[in-house]
C-alpha cells in the first residue's frame, strides 16, 4: 500500500512539473527583431530618419540623423557614418549587412524644359498678336535646367511677371507656385525670344529635278509667320515634280513645283489635230517637255515646221482648229 502512494505521488509530481514547465515556456518573450541596414533609401522631406536606414528601428525609428539630398537628386552615406549618428541613441547590434554605403533618393515633382516653354506660350497666346499657344515657338537664352519641387505640389506654373515686345521678339517672365517652398528658394525667371510659327513642307532628302514627290520624301516643318510663300498642307504637294533640284530643309513654294512631265524634251510624240468632223494624226518631236495641259512646241517631222500643242497624254499632243492652216500645209498623207 505505502508503495502504491508513493508511485502515486511520484506521477503527480512530474505532472505538475511538466505543467509548469509548459507554462514557463509559454511565458518565454520571443526575441525582437534585429535591427538591419537598408541598402536603398527614398525619403519624401528634408531630413533623414533613423527610421528611413534601419528596419526595425523601434522608438528611435522617427529621430532624425542627417539632412536629406536636394529634391530629385541621390546621394551615398558610408556605413560608418551612420553607425556612429545612431550610437547615441542607444540602438546597438545594428546589422550592417556587410554595405559599405547606403544610397538615399529624395523624391520630387520635376518640371522640365517642355513644360515651361508650354507655360510661356500659353501665357503669350492670344496677346501681343499670337494665336494659339501651339503654334508658338520659344527659345531661351541659355540652357534651361529642370525645376524640382515638393512632390505633392501640384498645379500649374502661374505667371508673376511677363513682359514681351513684338519688335524684338523678346520675352521677360517669371513664374511661381503658391504652394511650393522650394520654389520660392529658387529662381524661376527666363528671358528668350518667342515667334509664331506655321506648318511648312520641305523634302527629307535631296531631290533631282523632275522627280514625282511621294508622301515618304516629305516632312513638315516650322517655320516663322513671316516668312509667306510656304506651302503647308503637305497632301496637295504629293504628286507634284522638282522645277528645280530640292534640298532638305527647304520650305518649298509653289515655284518650286510643276505637274509632272508626261511629254519629255525631245521625245517622238502623237500630234492629234481635231476640228468639227476632222480628226488626223502625224508624228512630231517636242521642242519642249510639259505636263499635262501644257502648251509647248512640237515639231511636225514631216513640214518642219513648228506648232503649238497642248499636252492631252503621255506623249501625245492635240492641235485646235487655231492651227488649222499650220496642218493642213503638212497633213497630205495623215495616218
Amino acid at each position: 500500500m505505502r508503495k502504491l502512494y508513493s508511485m502515486t505521488r511520484l506521477l503527480f509530481t512530474l505532472a505538475v512539473l511538466l505543467l509548469l514547465g509548459g507554462a514557463a515556456a509559454a511565458q518565454t518573450p520571443a526575441p525582437a527583431p534585429v535591427p538591419a541596414l537598408r541598402a536603398n533609401v527614398t525619403v519624401t522631406s528634408d531630413v533623414v530618419r533613423i527610421g528611413d536606414l534601419v528596419e526595425n528601428a523601434g522608438p528611435v525609428a522617427e529621430v532624425p540623423i542627417f539632412r536629406a539630398p536636394d529634391l530629385g537628386t541621390t546621394g551615398a552615406v558610408a556605413t560608418d557614418r551612420i553607425v556612429d549618428a545612431i550610437r547615441p541613441h542607444q540602438l546597438i547590434g545594428i546589422d550592417t549587412r556587410g554595405l559599405a554605403e547606403v544610397i538615399v533618393s529624395r523624391t520630387s515633382r520635376a518640371i522640365g524644359v517642355p513644360e515651361i516653354s508650354g507655360s510661356i506660350a500659353q501665357a503669350l497666346a492670344g496677346q501681343y498678336g499670337f494665336g494659339d499657344a501651339h503654334n508658338i515657338l520659344v527659345n531661351f537664352d541659355r540652357n534651361v535646367r529642370t525645376l524640382q519641387v515638393e512632390p505633392n505640389v501640384t498645379g500649374a506654373l502661374q505667371v508673376l511677371a511677363l513682359s514681351y515686345d513684338p519688335r524684338t521678339t523678346r520675352f521677360d517672365v517669371t513664374f511661381g507656385l503658391p504652394s511650393s517652398v522650394e520654389l520660392r528658394r529658387q529662381s524661376a525667371r527666363y528671358t528668350g525670344t518667342a515667334i509664331e510659327t506655321i506648318d511648312a513642307v520641305a523634302v527629307e532628302h535631296p531631290v533631282e529635278h523632275g522627280a514625282v514627290l511621294k508622301a515618304s520624301d516629305l516632312i513638315v516643318l516650322r517655320r516663322p509667320k513671316t516668312e509667306s510663300g510656304a506651302l503647308t498642307d503637305i497632301n496637295a504637294v504629293v504628286g507634284l515634280a522638282a522645277r528645280h533640284p530640292l534640298h532638305p530643309g527647304q520650305p518649298l513654294s509653289a515655284a518650286d513645283l510643276m505637274k509632272p512631265e508626261i511629254v519629255q524634251r525631245s521625245a517622238t510624240v502623237t500630234i492629234v489635230y481635231q476640228a468639227p468632223g476632222v480628226t488626223l494624226t502625224l508624228r512630231g518631236q517636242a521642242q519642249d517637255g510639259g505636263a499635262l495641259g501644257d502648251t509647248i512646241g512640237v515639231l511636225n517631222t514631216e513640214s518642219k515646221r513648228v506648232l503649238q500643242a497642248v499636252v492631252s497624254g503621255p506623249d501625245r499632243v492635240t492641235v485646235g482648229v487655231i492651227a488649222t492652216r499650220v496642218v493642213d500645209n503638212a497633213a497630205a498623207s495623215p495616218e
